[in-house]
């Protein structure tokens, strides 16, 4: 029998749900007979530092930004009730959409995730940064409403769900040209569809040109018709704007309400917003427009929050309005590895028109929350945290993901309780050069968000020098081309060894940059990750003895986003593989 044994110290569990009843078929399979072994990981904990919230105060009726850290962006929010509910794009990880539900806007917990079955979602052979984008979360007479698109997939469709929480319905396709897709419910009865889509006669002026197009929905027959063009390329063609997208109708006093994020998803992002008196006429811009961004402010400022925007508008029941968006926070020369995350401001009204933050204004990181109490026994989203899971349920938790969808059962909790079990398999975590199965696949990878620049990962491998050709270890990754993997492997058949393997868009492939022998080891190898900023350290030790530098001063700014491109943020997981 082989065996890796991967355990990490533990303080707190997380919630669960339960994805392996729900994910691919019911394979199990025996860690005793499996052939080419199995992985076994007993816990993982992650510590997480926030500098930032080290140098403010927050008081009892205050929250601080962002609410939820680390990977979670394109917002979206709805109230039903007195609950609101949350939902942010997930792209090529599996399930998709997670769901938070909050009774204050500030305290959120995860219920679920959407797009939780294979039937659900196709992420087949797709990139990191494709998949699912914008999800847009709608409540309308007792159903709730998710719509988005799966690009280089099926493109937009809809699913919907009584309970937030799920079942969610088998997704409903829908047959336009486009990207972030929303509904609107108007008080007529009348349905409609708004998104990103091509400008008129798919002709664009300039890089960046694009549209906002509306659509009659009839619910029934879940048709879509008479498609036109509501806003042309911004809220001035004349002056080249980019990137319209992100879409929202609502109504308040007699007016239609379109709010739209415009210039891109880097430092110009901001949000806009339009109205007119009736959807068959034209939408007017804001004279206050943008209504949200940081584009005008010093970049070397301290603390930066850049690329605010792709809002979404909440009415509370008192009447208060409220906006969450996304953001991001560089510690270097605008670098970040958490990608974008969500922020929460309040929305002030003036002559009729919204605005979430001044011309000029930094966002602030300590707000007031406008007499809402805190929900104190939720699980931290945000500040300084731990975090961590000792596998001692048969379901896997919330914060876990895959990277893309997988198709056959290649991990187990039940097979050795208080341990999760994956099976060494020859897909990686890097995209493959040949298009083989391989190619973009699902690799034996389990990961939860990196949620702090400052953070260690820690885990324990039980090694035995017998095991078959095989690594498991830990990796942080951004995407297929920009990773590290601290493992444990077999060095010619013979030798354990641990090594350090990095990967980025400027290589040739993964390279090996450090290694050390593990000579006579038949017991537990501790590995961990520690970040703080783009400087990374990687380091194990012997049977709880001393901690080794296996390398140090790495640098870690390839999982930024702004190195490695792409949409997503930086995913911690446990992994495995055979060659």
């Amino acid at each position: 029998m082989s065996a890796f044994l991967i355990r990490l110290s533990a303080d707190a569990r997380f919630c669960l749900v339960g994805l392996c009843l729900m994910l691919a078929p019911s394979i199990a399979f025996s860690a005793e007979t499996e052939p080419g072994g199995w992985a076994e990981f007993a816990s993982f904990r992650y510590e997480g530092r926030d500098p930032r919230r080290e140098t403010v105060t927050v008081g009892d009726g205050e929250y601080y930004n962002p609410v939820l850290a680390g990977f979670y962006p394109d917002p979206s929010v709805c109230r039903a009730g007195d609950n609101y509910y949350l939902v942010n794009s997930t792209f090529a990880y599996f399930p998709g959409v997670p769901i938070f539900k909050s009774a204050n806007l500030v305290d959120w917990e995860q219920i679920g995730h959407v797009l939780d079955r294979p039937s659900q979602l196709d992420l087949d052979g797709l990139p990191v940064s494709s998949g699912v984008f914008a999800p847009t979360i709608t409540f309308h007479e007792g159903v709730f409403y998710m719509i988005t698109t799966n690009v280089r997939g099926v493109g937009n469709f809809y699913v919907t769900a009584t309970d937030p929480a799920g079942p969610w319905s088998d997704p409903h396709r829908l047959s336009f040209d486009g990207i972030d897709p929303s509904f609107f419910f108007d008080s007529d009865g009348r349905t409609y569809i708004v998104h990103n889509g091509p400008p008129p006669g798919n002709q664009p002026l300039y890089e960046g040109h694009r549209a906002i197009w509306i659509w009659d929905f009839e619910p029934a027959t879940r048709t879509v018709e008479n498609g036109r063009i509501i806003v042309n390329g911004g809220v001035d063609l004349a002056e080249k704007p980019v990137w319209i997208e992100g879409p929202h109708i609502f109504r308040r006093d007699g007016w239609y309400y379109l709010s739209c994020a415009e210039g891109g998803t880097g430092p110009n992002h901001s949000q806009v917003v339009f109205r007119t008196r009736s959807l068959d006429e034209p939408f007017l811009p804001s004279p206050h427009n943008p209504i949200l961004t940081q584009r005008d402010l010093d970049p070397d400022r301290p603390f930066p929050v850049t690329a605010l925007g792709h809002a979404d508008l909440v009415e509370t029941p008192d009447g208060d309005w409220w906006s969450v968006f996304l953001g991001i926070r560089p510690y270097e020369n605008g670098l970040s590895n958490l990608g974008r995350e969500t922020f929460l401001l309040p929305v002030e009204w003036r002559d009729g028109w919204p605005t979430i933050l001044a011309p000029g204004q930094p966002l602030p990181m300590v707000v007031d929350r406008g007499g809402t109490p805190s929900t104190p026994d939720i699980e931290p989203t945000t500040g300084s945290f731990s975090w961590s899971d000792e596998f001692d349920a048969e379901e896997l938790g919330l914060p876990w993901v895959f990277l893309r969808t997988p198709r056959e059962r290649w991990w187990s909790l039940v097979d050795k309780p208080g341990s999760l079990l994956l099976k060494p398999r020859p897909i990686s975590i890097a995209s493959q050069p040949d298009r083989s199965l391989e190619r973009n696949g699902n690799p034996s990878f389990v990961g939860r968000r990196l949620q702090h620049e400052d953070f260690s990962a820690t885990t324990r491998l039980m090694a035995n020098p017998n095991s078959a050709d095989s690594d498991a270890g830990v990796a942080a990754l951004q995407n297929d081309a920009n990773y590290f993997f601290l493992g444990v492997r077999l060095s010619g058949g013979a030798a354990l060894e641990v090594f350090l393997e990095q990967s980025s868009q400027h290589s040739d492939g993964p390279v090996i940059v450090a290694r050390a022998p593990l000579d006579g080891v038949n017991g537990p190898i501790d590995l961990r990750i520690e970040g703080a900023g783009r400087d990374y350290r990687f380091r194990y030790r012997l049977d709880d003895g001393e901690w080794n530098t296996l390398a140090d001063g790495v640098d870690g700014g390839l999982l930024s986003t702004q190195q490695a491109g792409g949409f997503v943020g930086t995913v911690l997981g446990l992994y495995a593989r055979t060659p």
